[in-house]
């Protein structure tokens, strides 16, 4: 089998895991998948224990990315060498570290905090729906779900109104760069948008420091970085890379929520939309449900700290494991019917679209604001929203980090 072979296998399976995933739920013990060269962890109580024992289970590798730097050509890594190098964030570390990392983001997205930034992202969402309703037709995903989360999160951290699209292209390219395989010129483009996302990050750190102000930018330069002398190299390189990873989390799954929720609803039958816009009070139901259903990360990785046993299955120390909230999300031991979308199913927020644990995303609030008020929006606006005829149905994007179509392309 050719490399062009193997990739395209993987970005099958990568646009469509269910079929794994059921066939993993059914088997005795653990799956070991070649394909993400780990054991996948399928079930839902198997991905709770993995969740809960964060001392046996290391975060360290959560986002290894798919393309590592040993495939990087070297045009990349040159431009790579003039940004700021990796460092463990939130995601990434564990115990003490972790908590660390942690603090600055409870505070900055405490129920109070979002509560005061939804008239904001409310507002946002009104002025890019403005922008197309008047054309009877948009691509949903480029013209809305993939730019309200970068003008929230923008503002959440502190970024210029005006800053936020280039922040949010270099997010973009920073997971195609680490996540799609790309030619080695592509590699060294998509490198120049991640370094140039760095260096605007580290102006907002450096300027945070000698004028901090009311924002989460501000917080985490004082948490991860406290005192008031001039910052050091090795500070800005752990903010610029946290700020890095807030952001990408910030936009891009909140983005790839939408999206997904949108496709879902405006099926062929459009049956769950038309209940949407006849009775609004299924919104917060409606926000549980996509969120379950077709989960915006899939998975996030973990190596095991000990021997172990898991899910029946006997595990060294070093072993990698895929926890796929995607897969634990659609487990018939948990959920009745756990294939289907319904968004009359009570209200349930005890999935695991957000995780579970002590790394639970602690933006899980502000992206179930921002789809709910998405829809509160859309079938008040535009309740005549359908698939448009003309277009091939939706395409899911290839990978497991932000789980979204390709485009949305819609008629009203």
């Amino acid at each position: 089998m050719t490399w062009h072979d193997e990739q395209a296998r993987r970005d099958e399976l990568y646009r469509d895991p269910y079929p794994l995933y059921d066939r993993a739920r059914r088997a005795e013990g653990l799956t070991y998948v070649p394909e993400f060269d780990a054991w996948l962890v399928a079930r839902d109580r198997d991905v709770r224990e993995v969740l809960l024992r964060a001392e046996d289970f290391s975060s360290a590798n959560a986002l290894l990315p798919d393309v590592p730097p040993a495939e990087l050509s070297e045009a990349a890594l040159a431009v790579l060498s003039r940004g700021f190098g990796p460092r463990p964030t939130v995601v990434s570390s564990d115990g003490a570290a972790h908590r660390r990392h942690r603090a600055p983001l409870n505070r900055g997205l405490s129920a109070g905090r979002v509560a005061a930034l939804v008239p904001y992202a409310r507002a946002c969402a009104a002025e890019l729906v403005d922008g197309f309703a008047a054309d009877g037709s948009a691509d949903l995903v480029e013209a809305y779900a993939r730019r309200l989360p970068g003008m929230v999160v923008g503002r959440l951290i502190g970024l210029d109104p005006a800053d936020v699209p280039a922040a949010v292209l270099g997010g973009y390219r920073a997971e195609e760069l680490l996540f799609r395989p790309l030619p080695p010129e592509g590699q060294a483009a998509a490198a120049e948008d991640v370094v140039a996302l760095q260096h605007l990050l580290d102006g907002y750190v450096r300027d945070r420091r000698d004028r901090p102000r009311d924002d989460l930018c501000s917080a985490m330069v004082s948490d991860l970085a406290p005192g008031t002398g001039e910052l050091t190299l090795e500070q800005r390189h752990e903010l610029v890379t946290s700020l890095q990873n807030l952001l990408i989390a910030g936009f891009l799954t909140t983005g790839a929520l939408i999206g997904t929720a949108l496709m879902h609803l405006l099926d062929e039958d459009r049956r769950q939309w038309r209940m949407l816009c006849a009775d609004p009070s299924l919104i917060p139901a409606a926000v549980e449900e996509a969120a379950r259903h077709d989960t915006a990360i899939q998975a996030f990785r973990r190596t095991t700290t000990r021997p172990v046993v898991l899910g029946g299955s006997e595990l060294p120390a070093g072993a990698a494991v895929l926890v796929a909230y995607g897969a634990a999300n659609r487990d018939g031991e948990r959920y009745e019917r756990a294939g289907e979308f319904d968004i009359t199913r009570p209200v349930n927020r005890r999935h695991l679209a957000f995780g579970h644990g002590p790394h639970g995303c602690p933006g899980s609030r502000l992206a179930r604001e921002q789809l709910r008020l998405t829809l509160e929006l859309l079938t008040s606006r535009l309740p005549g929203l359908r698939p448009d005829p003309g277009r091939p149905r939706p395409r899911m994007r290839p990978t497991l980090i932000h789980r979204s179509p390709e485009a949305l392309q819609a008629v009203w």
